[in-house]
C-alpha cells in the first residue's frame, strides 16, 4: 500500500521564515533517536480552515502532511507538518505550522531565527 503524503505548498514569492522553537511541548512531539528540531512558521492565506483540514485529514488516515516551499535559489525543500492552526485576521487568514527539521540545524539551509535564551545557551 502506497501512502500518500499531504502536501501544503508556497508556489512563488521568497522562502518562508521559520522560528525555532524549543519548548517542551513542540521537542516531545519530534523526539526520537535521531536529532530533530521544530520550527514554526506563519504565513497568509485564501482559506486557513481549509488548509488545517487537510492535514487533519491526512493525520486520521495515518498520512504524513508537509510543508513544499522555495529556496532562495530556486531549489525546493520540503519538511514535516507536525501541528497546526489558523487565525482570523484583518487581511484575511493566517496559518500557522510547527515542522520537524531533521538533522543538526547547521547542516540544513533554511533561514532559521533561533532565540539562544530560549534555548538556554545564552
Amino acid at each position: 500500500m502506497d501512502i500518500q503524503p499531504e502536501y501544503i505548498t508556497i508556489v512563488e514569492g521568497p522562502p518562508p521564515e521559520f522560528q525555532l522553537i524549543a519548548n517542551r511541548w513542540a521537542v516531545s512531539v519530534v523526539e526520537s533517536v535521531t536529532e530533530n528540531n521544530v520550527a514554526m512558521v506563519e504565513m497568509r492565506t485564501f482559506n486557513g480552515p481549509d488548509l488545517v483540514q487537510r492535514c487533519q485529514s491526512a493525520w486520521a488516515e495515518g498520512r504524513p502532511a508537509y510543508l513544499d516551499f522555495p529556496l532562495g535559489d530556486g531549489s525546493r525543500e520540503e519538511l514535516e507538518i507536525i501541528a497546526t492552526r489558523w487565525d482570523e485576521v484583518e487581511e484575511g487568514h493566517k496559518l500557522y505550522l510547527w515542522l520537524r527539521i531533521e538533522g543538526e540545524l547547521e547542516e540544513i539551509d533554511l533561514d532559521v531565527d533561533i532565540d539562544e535564551d530560549a534555548l538556554g545557551f545564552a
